[in-house]
């Protein structure tokens, strides 16, 4: 068992970066210069996806409850809606002044802006542990023999996924950081960002319309 719950931990590093996760992350963190806010942002993006893997996996585990197809299918397309929203406020962004879209590459960022883009990844997380949780739950059923176990599964996978998107958001803050130094490179960088998480998230919606049609 313990070696099913330690793959648990594999697996949500895995799970870290499906596509969705990772132009997610990568929006949020292109509009901001700096490596370690973008490894705040993996943590509370991670922590959002976690915890709704937990809390609603315990509660189809507790109550043996199962998950009708249209409402998971419903709940990737609000996955879709969100990359779209998070498309569509970065190219708003490039769009604008240079000094709206970054600030001094040397500047503290302020108190108020560290919670907003903390608060963001957090949300953006919730709905995509919402979207991945019936899956994820399955196969925490069929692997432990007893559901406290499918729960320590969970909570394992969860601290997985935190560790993953941390690595994946500076992975990406890092370079993003570098590069962003350019005379209007930021601007680029965001912008593109933003047109990717447009297109996948219009794909995912599409796609998922089509399944409910």
């Amino acid at each position: 068992m313990l070696t099913a719950i330690l793959l648990g931990f594999v697996l949500g590093l895995r799970h870290a970066s499906d596509p969705d996760h990772v132009l997610a992350v990568s929006a949020l963190v292109a509009r901001h210069r700096r490596p370690l806010l973008a490894s705040w942002i993996g943590v509370a993006w991670g922590l959002g996806h976690s915890l709704t893997i937990l809390a609603v996996g315990a509660l189809i585990v507790a109550l043996h409850l199962s998950v009708p197809a249209r409402v998971a299918l419903g709940m990737e397309g609000a996955v879709g809606v969100v990359l779209v929203a998070l498309g569509l406020a970065n190219l708003r962004t490039a769009a604008g002044p240079e000094e709206h879209a970054a600030h001094g590459a040397d500047a503290a960022p302020a108190r108020e802006d560290l919670r907003a883009a903390v608060t963001r990844a957090f949300g953006v997380g919730l709905v995509h542990g919402l979207a991945g949780s019936a899956a994820v739950v399955l196969l925490a059923l069929a692997a432990m023999p007893s559901p406290a176990a499918a729960v320590a599964y969970l909570a394992v996978f969860g601290v997985g996924t935190i560790g993953g998107m941390v690595a994946i958001s500076l992975g990406v803050g890092a370079p993003v950081a570098w590069a962003g130094r350019g005379p209007g490179a930021r601007r680029w960088i965001v912008a593109g960002s933003g047109a990717l998480s447009l297109a996948f998230g219009a794909w995912i919606v599409w796609e998922t319309m089509a399944s409910l049609a």
